[in-house]
């Protein structure tokens, strides 16, 4: 079953959306923004450095997609218990960084590609595979790039921090839903365009407290949910799940809650041709 919603009320919470993604020079990604991210590379499996919150996420969106798989294949829920419950599963992971989500996918059965426009930060989340024996492979390259030759081919594709760095939305999520197979599950995680959101993320943690690099989010960039579901309406994707997530910056954890404010996570199921 999908967790169930929280009424939480932190006193710290921030959105750590500038840890998410690296982007490049593609008709949806802004080149800056690929500079901006290079930095992170060396750091990107520190689980105490700047990217703490992004390996805390995983706590949380991890479940999300494997649930979310399991129920719309409509398989029992025991299969959650399973070392291995996505085995034969094939996962596109978009803006894949350094590997943070796509090797735990991968160790669940996953049959994982990550792609992400960084050439160096693919090159990190490959040296970090080292000896293992998983099903995970990683591309430099662009959504929109890889789409052309890759339709239909996932089971599942995800877009975890990604959505609030890119320009043109409805082209960058036009690609991820072509690779979709009908019926497959597209999975986002993102940030609300919000007073809240814009005062939290960018005035107050960039600018004032200086948590994250100035420069880090763009408030334009954010996208509310409600759009977010027209818009993969008009792909033919019904949204079947749509919830807030909240994060503690003094515990380092993040909680599912009712509010979708600031940070959100959205479940898609591809409807299948009439």
């Amino acid at each position: 079953m999908y967790p169930q919603p929280k009424l939480l009320t932190n006193l710290v919470i921030f959105n750590s959306r500038f840890l998410g993604r690296n982007l490049s020079k593609t008709n949806s990604i802004d080149v800056s923004e690929l500079q901006h991210f290079k930095q992170f590379t060396e750091e990107w499996w520190t689980e105490t450095g700047h990217l703490r919150a992004l390996h805390s996420m995983n706590r949380l969106r991890i479940p999300l997609i494997r649930d979310g798989i399991i129920n719309v294949a409509g398989t029992s829920q025991q299969k959650t218990r399973y070392s291995k419950p996505l085995e034969g599963v094939t996962i596109l992971d978009v803006g894949c960084g350094g590997g943070i989500l796509s090797e735990p996918l991968a160790r669940i059965g996953g049959n994982v590609t990550g792609i992400d426009p960084n050439s160096d930060l693919v090159e990190k989340a490959r040296s970090h595979i080292k000896n293992e024996n998983f099903k995970l492979e990683y591309l430099c390259s662009s959504v929109e790039e890889y789409a052309v030759n890759n339709k239909e081919k996932y089971d599942a594709v995800v877009a975890s921090e990604i959505l609030e760095h890119v320009s043109r939305k409805e082209e960058f999520l036009a690609a991820c839903v072509s690779c979709l197979k009908p019926g497959g599950s597209f999975f986002a995680t993102t940030i609300n365009k919000t007073f809240v959101a814009n005062f939290l993320g960018i005035l107050l943690a960039e600018n004032l407290v200086q948590l994250l690099p100035k420069g880090t989010h763009q408030y334009e960039k954010f996208i509310k949910p409600h759009k977010l579901h027209r818009l993969l309406g008009e792909l033919n994707c019904k949204t079947v799940l749509t919830n807030g997530l909240s994060y503690n910056v003094i515990t380092n954890n993040w909680f599912w809650c009712s509010n979708d404010s600031i940070n959100y996570a959205l479940h898609a199921v591809k409807l299948k041709q009439m």
